[in-house]
């Protein structure tokens, strides 16, 4: 009886959405890391990057119609949401006000995804106009930054079930 709940698919789903969530994760942390034309580099701008890098591949997902690819979403921003809770009770939000921080951050998330280019083929020109919503790298740099989250994002793959 326990045996067909390690078989559901929703089970499956999930640890494709932990992988693919753990691939964004490194990915932007790398980015973070190598890159010097942030303002800060805090929580704010990491956020920022796994935003981004977590529209993209949600848009990804969309466009290319990847068996099981709503629930892999939904998955993904779950364990999104998750993660935003977790990192900020590590930076030391207590449990009466951690609701109204993550709150904000879903806000945010929801506002940069309504605000994510809606086509299938994104070039660097599409992600810089995205850049200059929100100011978290130099705007001299924003031209360059647009090319590199690109390549970067290209080589993340895409996972079918």
């Amino acid at each position: 009886m326990i045996l067909q709940y390690f078989f559901k698919k929703e089970n499956k789903d999930k640890k494709i959405a932990k992988l693919i969530y753990n691939d964004l994760l490194k990915a932007s942390n790398s980015f973070l890391m190598k890159n010097e034309f942030f303002l800060n580099k805090n929580y704010n701008t990491s956020f920022e990057l796994v935003s981004i890098f977590l529209i993209f591949y949600i848009n990804k997902n969309i466009f290319n119609k990847i068996k099981n690819y709503q629930r892999i979403n939904d998955n993904l921003i779950s364990i999104f949401i998750s993660d935003l809770d977790e990192s900020l009770r590590t930076k030391g939000i207590g449990d009466m006000s951690i609701g109204k921080y993550v709150k904000s951050y879903v806000k945010k998330f929801y506002f940069r995804l309504k605000k994510f280019p809606k086509k299938n083929h994104l070039d660097s020109n599409d992600i810089l106009n995205y850049l200059k919503i929100f100011y978290f790298i130099h705007r001299n740099d924003q031209k360059n930054a647009s090319l590199l989250i690109l390549e970067v994002f290209k080589k993340i793959e895409i996972r079918d079930m």
